[in-house]
C-alpha cells in the first residue's frame, strides 16, 4: 500500500471524523454532487455521508469531494417560468455592450468592458 493511498483510506472515520476513502475508490451508494446531477438528483439536505481524497502534487495538498448517498437524494426542482426569465434576462445583460447600447451576439469579455468593435474601432 502505498503512503498516500494509507493516507487517503479511513472507512471508520477515526482520522477525519467521516469515512475517507482514495479517490476512485468510493463504495457503491455514495456519489458526489456532481454524480447526482448527472443522474438528475440533488443532496436534498441530507448530510455527508463520506469523502474522496486524493493528494495534489502542484499544490502540495489534498483535493477533496464530499459524497451523499444516493438513496437520500431527491429530485431536482424543475425550472419555473419565472427562473426562466430571470436567466434569460441575466444573459442579455451580459451579452449588452455599454458603450454602443447593443446586443453583441456574445458574452462581453470581463477584460474589454464592451464589445470588440466598441474596444478597438481601427
Amino acid at each position: 500500500m502505498s503512503p498516500a493511498f494509507g493516507k487517503c483510506y479511513d472507512p471508520n472515520g477515526a482520522r477525519y471524523g467521516v469515512p475517507t476513502f482514495p479517490w476512485r475508490f468510493a463504495p457503491d451508494g455514495l456519489a458526489t454532487r456532481r454524480q447526482l446531477r448527472a443522474r438528475g438528483l440533488r443532496p436534498g439536505g441530507q448530510p455527508v455521508a463520506a469523502q474522496v481524497m486524493r493528494a495534489n502534487r502542484r499544490a502540495g495538498g489534498v483535493q477533496l469531494a464530499y459524497l451523499y448517498r444516493i438513496d437520500g437524494a431527491k429530485p431536482v426542482r424543475p425550472m419555473t417560468s419565472r427562473k426562466w426569465g430571470a436567466l434569460a434576462l441575466a444573459m442579455l445583460a451580459r451579452r449588452t455592450c455599454p458603450a454602443c447600447h447593443t446586443d453583441a451576439g456574445y458574452v462581453i469579455p470581463a477584460s474589454l468592458g464592451m464589445c470588440v468593435p466598441c474596444a478597438y474601432p481601427d
